[in-house]
């Protein structure tokens, strides 16, 4: 039997407002329980439904192009078009999703850390006794 939660809390699991879930509710965007009292209550495993359609915008699609079983961890390196991103997940997921090179996959990022890196950058010359820049 799922667990449920009341609207604050479920609001607070997600990561939302109080109001905005209520919206969400209202508008039939979330499945809920009424109690007795004309309450709502929300099962955990709507909350994950939620969470997963909440970070669908985060979803790069891309084929495994290695796997690397070492152990409890895994690497699974993904070509996403002309770039890769790797990822260390559990041993037991790559047996549960059954992960192998060639395979279509998709890369869920949710993060609360941003990471900032420096694309190339352009060369500066400088122009001969000018001493203006140009690039």
């Amino acid at each position: 039997m799922a667990t449920l939660l009341t609207v604050r809390a479920a609001a607070q699991r997600l990561g939302v407002g109080y109001s905005t879930l209520k919206q969400w509710i209202y508008s039939g965007t979330v499945r809920t329980t009424t109690t007795a009292g004309g309450h709502h209550r929300i099962a955990d495993t709507e909350i994950e439904r939620l969470i997963v359609a909440l970070s669908g915008r985060n979803r790069l699609r891309g084929f495994v192009e290695e796997v690397r079983v070492d152990g409890l961890l895994a690497q699974v390196r993904l070509r996403i078009g002309d770039q890769t991103l790797t990822a260390v997940i559990t041993g037991d997921a790559i047996q549960e999703l059954k992960l192998r090179r060639g395979d279509e996959a998709v890369a869920i990022i949710k993060s609360t850390e941003v990471m900032i890196a420096r694309e190339a950058e352009t060369p500066v010359h400088r122009a001969k006794g000018k001493g203006r820049l140009r690039t």
